[in-house]
């Protein structure tokens, strides 16, 4: 072998050991890619890639590789699909899901691993009370949260008397207590809690028991083609002006245009909006819609925080996923710079957030105030172990 080979054989085995030397993480994404819930398993995605790839694709020193299951938004497959993340496919960090089935299941499997486990979107109360871990964190909401902060908002409206609306299954159940909890607390009534089989949306029956209690206001927790359908029928009945309707964000996040005019002007809260005034959510929309050609929404930003949080721990540790104790320990004292106002982990890991109120306007969701400043979940039944 003459000089210049030698040189070269040389030069290419440094760079072979530098490569392999070089820090990766491994992500599993189980989110939905089909169904009902594909729409929103999607902007998860694309708002986490986007965060990586703003940062060149790392993360805190560390390159990001991805492993990717459909979920199907079917608890039956929760288990066997996370082990497959887990153990065949060797991730780092699970972030998933939509579904709270689908995200229970998930934690049961992280907790018995001990695998990092971010959860971008699904509300369960039992993720951040109950199931809590040191290595279960989550960049979205309680079911609680958004709920909670409405009860002083109608309060200080003057309302006294409501009656409540929501699927009979755990989601619409833990809002609506949300809201009780709050507004009971201040003096208000709840004339009678209404409750329909999930998904059903035959609403006259109970909208004609609605007119017949004549409560001051009505809040619902609905969401995706039963939110429309609840606010068009609500309208055709002739309630919206006489019985005001309100509800947590869901209820108009994503499904304005569908309602064709009968969602304008209902009040919502959530921990994001339209036209928040910070400079980070300016760069976000402006960046998300470069890179995917559209809007992002609720869903998108809480993707895109299950990135900046699993970048602050890596941060931390340089890159190194190995040192799982030092990364929980950063993840647990982050605040992150998000396109919703800046947050904090609460000891549950759960986001101490702004909950804003919200007037729909046309397609969008402007915020009107803060409902309820850095609001924490109280995470009942967690036992930080």
């Amino acid at each position: 072998m003459n000089k210049f080979s030698w040189t070269i054989a040389v030069g290419l085995l440094g760079a072979a050991v530098a490569a392999h030397a070089a820090e990766e993480v491994k992500v599993g994404l189980m989110l939905p890619a089909t169904g009902t819930y594909a729409r929103l398993g999607t902007a998860i995605t694309n708002g986490f890639k986007l965060y990586v790839d703003e940062n060149g694709g790392m993360l805190g020193g560390a390159s990001v590789s991805y492993a990717t299951v459909d979920d199907e938004s079917d608890p039956a497959k929760a288990t066997e699909n996370a082990n497959k993340l887990v153990k065949r496919d060797g991730v780092d960090v699970l972030v998933g899901t939509v579904h709270s089935g689908v995200a229970m299941a998930m934690a049961k499997v992280a907790r018995g691993s001990k695998t990092l486990m971010i959860v971008p979107n699904a509300g369960a109360d039992e993720l951040t009370g109950p199931l809590c871990a040191p290595n279960i964190f989550r960049t979205s909401f309680t079911n609680w949260q958004p709920s909670y902060a409405m009860g002083p908002v109608l309060l200080k409206k003057g309302i006294k008397r409501v009656v409540t609306l929501t699927w009979k299954y755990s989601a619409g159940l833990q809002a609506i207590e949300g809201f009780k909890e709050s507004f009971t607390a201040g003096g208000g009534e709840i004339v009678q809690e209404l409750t329909l089989p999930f998904p059903n949306t035959e609403f006259q029956p109970y909208l004609t028991e609605i007119a017949t209690l004549k409560p001051d206001a009505v809040f619902v927790f609905f969401a995706g083609g039963g939110a429309v359908k609840l606010a068009k029928d609500y309208a055709a009945a002739g309630l919206k002006d006489s019985i005001p309707l309100y509800g947590s964000g869901f209820l108009t996040d994503g499904t304005l245009a569908a309602m064709g005019g009968a969602g304008e002007g209902l009040l919502t809260t959530l921990h994001y909006a339209d036209g928040l005034d910070n400079p980070k959510d300016k760069a976000f929309r402006a960046s998300y819609e470069k890179a995917y050609g559209a809007a992002p929404d609720v869903y998108a930003v809480q993707g895109y925080d299950a990135a900046q949080l699993l970048a602050a721990g890596l941060a931390a540790v340089k890159g190194k996923v190995e040192d799982r104790e030092g990364m929980i320990k950063a993840m647990a004292a982050a605040r992150i710079d998000s396109p919703r106002g800046s947050f904090a982990m609460s000891p549950a890991h759960n986001p101490v957030q702004d909950i804003y109120l919200r007037e729909a306007r046309g397609d969008i969701n402007p915020v009107v105030a803060v409902a309820a400043a850095a609001l924490a979940d109280p995470a009942r039944g967690c036992r930080m172990k």
